[in-house]
């Protein structure tokens, strides 16, 4: 039986409600940013060459964006609040057994756990909010919850390389421990349960087909280029790509499927979605490989490298705002043209990152420039989406969204250093292909500011989000998933 919605925000529930859902989200934020700076150091640790690192950041990636709309079918259906325990328990179990992994693969198991944590969690964070708050006061739990989560986000690449230099990569994965059983006990003592309407059964079908589909395909992305062409990862593409093909015939098929195919007969909705595919590649790709670049090439510390990227946060959390006003009064059409247009120039400015480069001529203004893009870019993305469908379904689609972006991070780590030359038996280090990866993310960008020219349509109105006030809450690319999903 679902519980009433009405918390004020100043009252005692209202204020653990926010704890315990800020906590929840701010564990898989800070996860979610500071894998990457600890690359190298796991690398140097656990040995198994470049695949180990690929793996390390597509394992979670790979469940959390296939699992990701099951997690927020399952919370409306058996409660929110125990939904959300469950992915917090998970997810805490699976941090340990990262920060206790003896190998390689023991660590991408691991991780493999942990997005289905996440994909538990993530989703109940908003909708807990959502369920529980007053109507008057939830544009300023979000508003809040926004600001907060966003400052785990902005410190997660400066924590992670600090505990990388200072004790281990290790203690990237077990810091989340306590703050998950924090936001545990919170969720316990003083959320109350709810759930939705629904009361079929959930699309564990489509779940299992997406996940063995996409798995299937980055398997042998990423095992092919390592180890050749083999039985099993033959075998693996081709499980994949019918997996995958198998999909949209499964949801035409099931009565509350988790990718309504329907919603894609909207030509905006659509490009949106393809709009933020190609964006959110480039981003994946890119920083996955700047990170490897300026430790392993340019010689920065975890630490060095952790705060090299900083000023994409900070402008993200200074403008994203802004930029969902002015889509409010143009739009979303010029700001999602023009934004993919300045991350493109970024993405080729940061070719300068060189070795002998310094950080200010050398990695700064790309850093910057994509940055400004990336403002420009996402809070208009996230309202054109919700534009695009019935205000009713606005949950659907930002969740589709969400699971979009995640996936297109997924392939491009897998995809990217292949294409751009990548031999990881070669001699040299990721250094030479790295100016020629960032330069095809900068025309992948630049695509999708083409694609939105064409399929966005700049009459529409800008709706409001399922949840007021959440398309202008923190958008920055680690916290997405959460910012936008609502039941």
């Amino acid at each position: 039986m679902a519980a009433p919605a009405g918390v004020a925000l100043e009252s005692a529930s209202g204020r653990w409600l926010l704890v315990a859902t800020m906590l929840g989200s701010g564990v898989a934020f800070l996860d979610g940013s500071v894998v990457n700076v600890a690359l190298p150091a796991i690398g140097r640790d656990l040995g198994g060459g470049f695949a180990v690192l690929q793996w390390t950041v597509d394992a979670y990636l790979l469940t959390l964006g296939a699992l990701l709309l099951l997690g927020g079918a399952i919370g409306d259906r058996y409660g929110r609040r125990r939904v959300f325990q469950l992915g917090l328990v998970l997810f805490t179990l699976a941090s340990l057994a990262c920060g206790l992994a003896p190998s390689g693969p023991a660590l991408i198991v691991a991780r493999l756990a942990q997005g289905m944590g996440g994909a538990l969690l993530v989703p109940g964070s908003l909708a807990l909010i959502n369920a529980t708050v007053r109507t008057d006061d939830r544009g300023r739990a979000v508003g809040t919850w926004a600001a907060l989560t966003g400052v785990a986000s902005a410190i997660g690449p400066f924590v992670g390389g600090w505990l990388v230099d200072a004790v281990s990569w290790r203690w990237v994965f077990l810091i989340n421990l306590p703050i998950a059983a924090a936001a545990i006990y919170a969720a316990q003592r003083h959320v109350p349960e709810s759930k939705g309407s629904s009361t079929g059964p959930p699309d564990l079908a489509g779940a299992f087909t997406a996940t063995l589909g996409l798995a299937g395909c980055v398997y042998a992305l990423i095992e092919i280029p390592a180890h050749g062409a083999t039985t099993v990862t033959l075998v693996a593409a081709v499980v994949g790509v019918a997996a995958l093909v198998l999909f949209p015939f499964l949801e035409k098929r099931h009565p509350d499927p988790l990718l309504p195919l329907e919603l894609f007969r909207s030509r905006q909705f659509t490009g949106a979605n393809l709009t933020t595919l190609t964006v959110y590649a480039a981003l994946g790709g890119a920083l996955f490989l700047l990170s490897l670049q300026l430790q392993t090439t340019m010689g920065y510390s975890a630490l060095a490298a952790g705060t090299a990227t900083l000023p994409i946060t900070i402008i993200m959390l200074l403008l994203s705002s802004r930029m969902g006003g002015l889509a409010q009064r143009t739009g979303p059409r010029l700001p999602m043209t023009i934004g993919p247009l300045v991350c493109a120039v970024g993405l080729a400015l940061m070719t300068r990152a060189q070795p002998g480069a310094g950080y200010v001529t050398g990695v700064l203004p790309g850093v910057v420039v994509f940055g400004l893009g990336l403002a420009i870019t996402v809070a208009p993305l996230t309202s054109a989406v919700l534009a695009s469908v019935d205000p009713e379904r606005g949950g659907v689609a930002s969740g589709v969204n969400n699971a979009v972006s995640r996936i297109a991070g997924l392939l491009a780590v897998a995809v990217l250093p292949v294409v751009a030359g990548w031999d990881p038996a070669g001699p040299g280090g990721v250094g030479t292909v790295f100016g020629r990866a960032l330069l095809i993310s900068a025309v992948l960008c630049a695509f999708g500011g083409a694609l939105a020219w064409w399929t966005i349509d700049r009459t529409v109105a800008v709706q409001s989000s399922p949840v007021p006030g959440v398309q202008h809450a923190c958008q920055h690319p680690c916290t997405r998933e959460s910012a936008n999903t609502s039941d």
